[in-house]
């Protein structure tokens, strides 16, 4: 393979006054069976159903973790691989079946599954881990109910290689949602050594250490610095990986990173700025996909007097200046998100909305808003995503001054990003970014648009709207009644505008000595398809 140990030792030395971990490099650097990534994301626990675990982290479930099935893989936008949300393949599962009336699915297990520690995996530790993942609230919680799992009762180990779940009503997303990382299956056997009375699902034991049965196991945690992977050599869920280890390192600098792939001094440097993708695509492999089911808005919190005027957030919409951001944040990656048809007659999602730049209709509203003489507020970003907020909020900072409204840019760090914008919804004036795991446009209504749920970062609520996502969501795509419910969805949050989107963002991650990446909903780094040339 291209790993270059000298070279990464000289730029891991001049690195030493800003990066810790750069002053000792681990011996496993050395050898010819390991690879480095890299990535400005912290990973701040290796459990996902973890309260205030982040989204870095959820790569741990995924490559430390089977789930009982997994999606396919199909060529992506663009050159590479990505996920194939339309089609279903086992993982753990060996072979499952739905009842007629899709109440009832059973599922049996590869018999030669097995865990890190050499144990069998049994439907015994499916059923812990769905218990576990309805019970202990929160974003886990919240993700099986999209399914429609929402309770311990519905899950049944009926011998050692069979496991059955009962629904209260069909869905189309209950198959799909085992598919996500949060259905992960833990080595309950383990984790009930390490739980107490107080901490009943091992939380603080599975919190730094892994207990699965998939492709990886995590055998370093330093945090803040890196995570290593070794290659489980007993996974049975999918080929076995070509790459016996992977270290994960977090550099924080964007220039760093990129400077590190440019010289192959490491293999892959994932979710590089949209910048840094267009500079280096003809240096190095670069893999850009637009993410479905994922837009980059702005977001107007509903529980500031402002922002419930209906003529500011149309203000507010028609002043954004979108090709200014799509070209200066984006760096014309991805896809453009504004100056559509105001008659909705499909279902796709995302879309434009039928707004764009018009000074003069900003000004219009405004006038009569509440509030024509204008007022102050702060525009909130995260620091761990400013290579596309920081330009995008200087730019909206500039326009909607122009109509009255004066903005102090927040720079909030990426660790405590989540708390404040999306579990204490304390923004007024944001930047955020979703995007829908199962590839439907109630599912991301679900998640963005009812109240009280995580991404729902404005605050927003409409009793129509709970209403339509709760009829839609699993209902069949194909049943009449369907895009009626949409398409109204739609007419909906274009007149509400609690969202205003900007642009459906791409992932970008460079490759230097390593190929077969494979673009994933989920946004993180699957290592376990990764290989090194020739392999």
């Amino acid at each position: 393979m291209s790993f270059n140990r000298r070279n990464f030792l000289k730029a891991s030395a001049a690195l030493a006054g800003t990066l810790p971990f750069a002053r000792v490099i681990d011996a496993y650097a050395a050898s010819s069976d390991t690879l480095v990534a890299v990535s400005g994301q912290t990973i701040n626990s290796l459990d996902l159903h973890r309260t205030g675990t982040n989204r870095a982290s959820y790569q741990v479930a995924v490559n430390c973790y089977d789930r009982l099935v997994t999606f396919g893989t199909k060529e992506a936008p663009g050159g590479g691989l990505s996920y194939d949300y339309s089609t279903i393949e086992p993982e753990l599962a060996e072979s499952w079946e739905t009842s007629e009336d899709g109440l009832t699915m059973t599922f049996k297990l590869k018999p030669d599954a097995v865990f890190t520690d050499g144990s069998k995996v049994t439907a015994e530790d499916v059923k812990w881990s769905f218990d576990r993942a309805v019970s202990v609230g929160g974003f886990p919680t919240v993700q099986m109910k999209a399914g429609g799992y929402t309770k311990p009762e519905q899950f049944e180990a009926v011998d050692e290689e069979t496991f059955v779940i009962k629904l209260e009503r069909p869905s189309k997303l209950s198959l799909p949602d085992l598919a996500v990382p949060v259905p992960f299956i833990i080595n309950a056997k383990v984790a009930k050594e390490h739980a107490t009375s107080d901490d009943p699902w091992a939380m603080e034991y599975l919190h730094k250490n892994t207990a699965g049965s998939g492709a990886y196991m995590v055998t370093r945690w330093d945090q803040g610095q890196q995570v290593i992977y070794e290659r489980h050599d007993g996974w049975v869920g999918g080929p076995l990986p070509q790459v016996q280890r992977i270290i994960m390192r977090e550099v924080p600098s964007a220039s760093t990173r990129r400077a590190l792939i440019e010289r192959g001094d490491v293999q892959v440097s994932f979710d590089i700025p949209d910048k840094d993708a267009a500079e280096l695509a003809d240096k190095v492999t670069v893999r850009s996909t637009p993410i479905e089911n994922c837009i980059h808005a702005l977001c107007l919190n509903t529980n500031f007097e402002p922002f419930q005027d209906p003529d500011v957030r149309k203000a507010v919409a028609f002043a954004v200046p979108y090709e200014a951001i799509f070209d200066n944040a984006a760096y014309g990656r991805g896809a453009p998100l504004w100056g559509g048809e105001a008659e909705i007659t499909d279902t796709a999602w995302p879309r434009k909305s039928p707004y764009a730049t018009n000074l003069e209709k900003a000004k219009e509203h405004m006038a009569k808003s509440g509030y024509a003489d204008g007022f102050e507020t702060t525009l909130s970003i995260s620091t761990d995503l400013a290579s596309w907020m920081e330009p995008t909020a200087l730019l909206i900072q500039e326009a909607v001054g122009k109509i009255g409204i004066k903005t102090e840019i927040d720079k909030i760090p990426g660790a405590n990003w989540r708390t404040a914008a999306l579990v204490e919804k304390s923004l007024p004036f944001h930047l955020e970014n979703f995007g829908g795991w199962l590839n439907t446009p109630d599912y991301y209504f679900f998640w963005a648009y009812l109240e009280g749920h995580l991404f729902n970062s404005s605050n927003y609520s409409n009793p129509e709207v709970q209403a339509l996502v709760g009829e839609a969501l699993h209902m069949p795509m194909d049943d009449p009644d369907y895009a009626p419910k949409i398409k109204r969805l739609f007419e909906i949050a274009f007149e509400d505008l609690p969202r205003i989107p900007l642009y459906q963002p791409a992932l970008n991650v460079a490759l230097n000595g390593a190929d077969n990446y494979e673009f994933w909903f989920h946004r993180q780094l699957d290592v376990r398809t990764l290989k090194t040339p020739g392999a």
